[in-house]
């Protein structure tokens, strides 16, 4: 069974920094597309940056300039790298793998980002 976990959520003040962390079990993680979304209470989930097969990013433009989404296929691991957090930034973060040959995605658990002063 494919597992996706994510790490490093936790309490930051505004203006702090924390860096995600993506594992994901099987041999697939290196074709796969990677996004992190999150969902705040009330609100619906979102997109917050992709990092494809080839490397290639996108991000929402809440988040520009500030997040750096990044992998290491040999990890089997991909990173968003958050800076100058703020407020708005608390949610639940989700990492999602996309199988491009397959279609297939997989979704880890999540991860708590709390910004608060």
């Amino acid at each position: 069974q494919v597992q996706v976990v994510e790490s490093g959520g936790g309490l930051v003040q505004p203006g702090g920094s924390l860096r995600l962390s993506c594992t994901a079990s099987g041999s697939f993680f290196s074709i796969a597309n990677m996004g992190w979304y999150r969902q705040a209470p009330g609100k619906q989930r979102e997109l917050v940056a992709v990092i494809t097969s080839l490397g290639g990013t996108s991000y929402a433009d809440s988040v520009k300039g500030r997040f750096t989404i990044s992998r290491d296929n040999a990890k089997n691991t991909g990173y968003l790298q958050m800076n100058s957090l703020k407020s708005e930034d608390t949610a639940v973060y989700y990492c999602n793998l996309n199988h491009r040959r397959t279609g297939r995605e997989y979704w880890g658990q999540g991860t708590q980002v709390t910004v608060s002063s």
